[in-house]
């Protein structure tokens, strides 16, 4: 016993190599000291340079911080930007065009990859598809959707027009996926025909139309459906468009709407496990400032890097570090479809 004891009070530290120390983003204690010795200084200041630095923005911001209704704050208020933008087109002129951003691994073990170039021709399709539909800044949409580049596609063409999305976790019931549709007031759902996770089909489009006929979504206008296996599905005149016919021949540019750092980008519930779930709203701004800086600081993402979040889309991992951080710093992410146990767990 006296040994156990011993052993917990001893002091075990493992110094990183010094070569990894200097190339880092925050290279050592004493540059972390400094850094939250200059927040704690002047946290208004801080906050303000790094927005600066690290985002885009249309219309620059005058205030940082007001806190005239706290606990109610606000950051860079008066600032204008677009999360998309930040995310995409800024790459296609820094170099970064023609470099990886995603690398897609199936179910089946098929790996594919796109580039920064072909995400933003993408993203851009599917926002003029969205648009086409009606969709505007300040609509809610809900995405339903398997871990695909077409889920990040599709989150990020909502941030492109300014619509606000919520993401639902493709294993969530019929019942789940109602109440967030009623509550978020979404206009449309975004989905696919199945969702192939380790071997098997996940009925999604069928999940959907469950979830609709249960009642109470009458502010939904349209089902937008991804061919993801071909199986067959439920198909509803009027309301239920294939996402393949609704981009063909789109544009392959959309001028970005550009909104209030405030402006809410995304609505996240929680599981509701306890109750009603309740959504979270995460701002525009500050949001993307933190996914960004924790990419750098946290992950000390390095342009060669190859980075791989396991967390779904539905998760706010999955929208932080598979959506919104990894393609707001320009790094090539692994986006892996199935479960690491399949085909078996040596995979």
């Amino acid at each position: 016993m006296a040994d156990i004891e011993t052993f917990k009070q001893e002091d075990r530290i493992f110094e990183p190599a010094a070569s990894f120390v200097k190339t880092a983003a925050i290279s050592g204690m004493d540059a972390y000291r400094a850094l939250a010795a200059e927040a704690e200084q002047d946290y208004e200041g801080f906050w303000g340079r790094l927005a600066r630095e690290n985002l885009q923005w249309q219309t620059p911001f005058t205030k940082v911080l007001d806190e005239s209704d706290a606990p109610f704050y606000k950051w860079f208020d008066d600032g204008k930007l677009n999360v998309s933008y930040n995310c995409l087109d800024i790459h296609l002129h820094n170099g970064n065009a023609d470099k990886v951003a995603i690398i897609f691994e199936s179910d089946s073990g098929d790996v594919s990859k796109i580039t920064y170039r072909e995400l933003h021709k993408k993203v851009c399709q599917f926002a003029n598809g969205l648009k086409s539909l009606g969709i505007k800044k300040g609509d809610r949409v809900v995405i339903y959707m398997p871990m695909s580049v077409e889920g990040v596609v599709a989150m990020q063409a909502c941030a492109r027009i300014g619509a606000t999305h919520s993401v639902v976790f493709g294993g969530f019931s019929a019942k789940s996926l109602q109440e967030r549709i009623i509550d978020a007031g979404a206009v449309a759902v975004l989905t696919a025909d199945e969702q192939a996770r380790g071997g098997k089909r996940l009925p999604l489009k069928a999940i959907v139309d469950e979830a609709l006929a249960l009642g109470g979504c009458d502010s939904i206008r349209n089902v937008v459906v991804y061919q993801r296996t071909g199986g067959a599905i439920n198909f509803v005149a009027g309301r239920d468009l294939w996402l393949h016919e609704l981009v063909a021949n789109r544009a392959e540019a959309c001028e970005p709407e550009w909104v209030g750092a405030e402006h809410p980008l995304f609505i996240l519930y929680t599981s509701g496990s306890t109750g009603t779930p309740k959504g979270v709203q995460h701002s525009s701004g500050g949001y993307l400032l933190w996914a960004a800086l924790t990419m750098k600081w946290v992950f000390d993402i390095k342009p060669d890097d190859v980075y791989w979040c396991t967390a779904d889309i539905g998760w706010i991992t999955g929208h932080t570090y598979i959506a919104y951080g990894p393609t707001a710093v320009g790094a090539t992410q692994i986006i892996f479809e199935g479960v690491p146990t399949y085909p078996n767990a040596g995979r």
